[in-house]
């Protein structure tokens, strides 16, 4: 644990030290956020806030974990094979979302980015690969339940279910990315307590990967602060959630997962209902506005009240979590 706080430090100062450099070279690059219509009009004020933020945490995680990890991965180690899963996920949906960000940029798809079918499917191709990679080379395939001592082995099942987790949290963390530092707090308190579960679980490197992640992140939210100098993006979010919930499968406490990010899966559902409602009812609407972060904002709620709330929200579940995988 003291080594896997010392990287998370480390990983910090690495971050934060080029977040200055690399704000000014998106602003020169024109990579702004873009604002859609619809949401709240005080919104309107974050439209050209360099965006690709995500770039902030991936590098970092990327270049320590890989210089850790070199021997074991060119000795082809279990330890080498594990931690190619978690690097990989972070590489490969950071891309998707780097791209899908450049194109909500430039290009034809500006303001909106890929049409949603073509992204599902990228990240539905990329989750099997890692999923078939963790049942299949990690020899992962059992749950673990709470109060029960034994794992529940679920066989072939355990791949369309890890690639559903992959693809539904990669898609539940973008959501959730909307309000200055709301993604970047609720991911750190999920990878931290996932961190503590590797540690109790004996998993060094999981448990040193999730509290570099960490560290990133709290350097991201340095300049993500209300008001945000910097924006996590799809390059971010979408990496966030994937590699979040690769490291639930590795630990095999993935059951828990809906529980410690609990905000994640309620930004999720919001948007499940506002849509199903819409279509039921023939264009009325369930909330205000989705996802909900965005409705306790139109009731009168400030931003900062509804990162602080959702926040607290998602500790409390993720205590909880920690509490149950100790059963």
């Amino acid at each position: 644990m003291a080594w896997a706080l010392t990287l998370g430090t480390i990983s910090f100062f690495i971050a934060v030290v080029w977040g200055a450099p690399l704000i000014r070279t998106l602003r020169a690059e024109g990579i702004g956020k873009q604002i859609r219509i619809e949401e709240p009009a005080k919104h309107q004020i974050k439209t050209g806030t360099p965006t690709m933020g995500g770039i902030m945490v991936l590098v970092p995680v990327i270049m320590i974990t890989g210089a850790l990890n070199v021997a074991n991965v060119l000795g082809n180690t279990a330890t080498g094979r594990s931690i190619l899963v978690p690097i990989g996920t972070l590489v490969a949906f950071g891309t998707v979302g780097a791209l899908d960000d450049l194109a909500g940029i430039r290009g034809k798809h500006k303001g909106t980015g890929f049409l949603g079918r073509y992204k599902f499917l990228w990240e539905t191709i990329i989750a099997v690969f890692f999923a078939l990679f963790l049942h299949f080379v990690l020899n992962l395939h059992s749950i673990a339940v709470p109060t029960i001592v034994e794992k529940i082995d679920i066989g072939l099942w355990y791949i369309p279910i890890a690639a559903f987790f992959i693809v539904g949290f990669s898609n539940a963390v973008n959501l959730t990315d909307g309000l200055d530092s709301l993604a970047g707090w609720t991911s750190a308190i999920a990878f931290a307590c996932y961190g503590v579960i590797a540690f109790l679980q004996g998993q060094t490197p999981l448990l040193v990967f999730c509290f570099t992640v960490v560290g990133a992140l709290l350097a991201f939210l340095w300049y993500n602060a209300h008001p945000a100098e910097l924006i996590m993006g799809d390059t971010g979010a979408l990496a966030l959630g994937a590699t979040l919930a690769v490291v639930a499968l590795m630990s095999g406490q993935w059951l828990l997962l809906p529980l410690i990010g609990i905000v994640f899966v309620a930004e999720t559902i919001s948007v499940i209902i506002q849509v199903a409602y819409f279509k039921i009812t023939g264009g009325k609407r369930f909330f205000k506005m989705a996802p909900f972060h965005l409705h306790f904002e139109l009731i009168g709620w400030s931003e900062t009240q509804v990162v602080q709330r959702f926040w607290l929200a998602g500790l409390l579940a993720g205590m909880l979590g920690i509490a149950l995988a100790l059963m």
